[in-house]
């Protein structure tokens, strides 16, 4: 018998507008975006649903992000090379932060500055 666990539901992202930024990384990922929903307190959300049942939640902050992301993204291109996914996403809004060239990803920032890495396909 498997012991008991949890499932990764979402990854909650701090966001200045988060339905801009949600429609960045569902152009990112060839996804949608999905319904804003709204909490007990008038909060509201944006999703972008991934395969697997796991989703990106946008949520609203009045503050900026400072320092460096304690959790970052990677993301692996997808019938293209690494370097021209990087220019697809800088075309999207991103821009790249360090070209790391020994190592095999590159670093980019989203929008707001949340920072990602970008790798050949796996």
């Amino acid at each position: 018998m498997t012991a008991p666990h949890s499932r990764l539901l979402a990854v909650a992202v701090d966001a200045a507008d988060p339905h801009a930024l949600a429609s960045f990384w569902a152009a990112a990922l060839g996804a949608e975006v999905g319904e804003p929903w709204t909490d007990a307190h008038g909060t509201t959300y944006v999703a972008v649903p991934l395969s697997g049942g796991t989703e990106l939640l946008f949520q609203p902050v009045d503050d900026e992000r400072v320092g460096k992301n304690r959790v970052h993204l990677d993301l692996a291109a997808v019938d293209t090379t690494r370097d021209a996914e990087v220019e697809r996403l800088t075309a999207l809004g991103a821009r790249v932060l360090d070209l790391a060239p020994d190592h095999p990803w590159i670093v980019m920032a989203d929008p707001e500055g949340n920072e990602f890495c970008v790798l050949d396909p796996r």
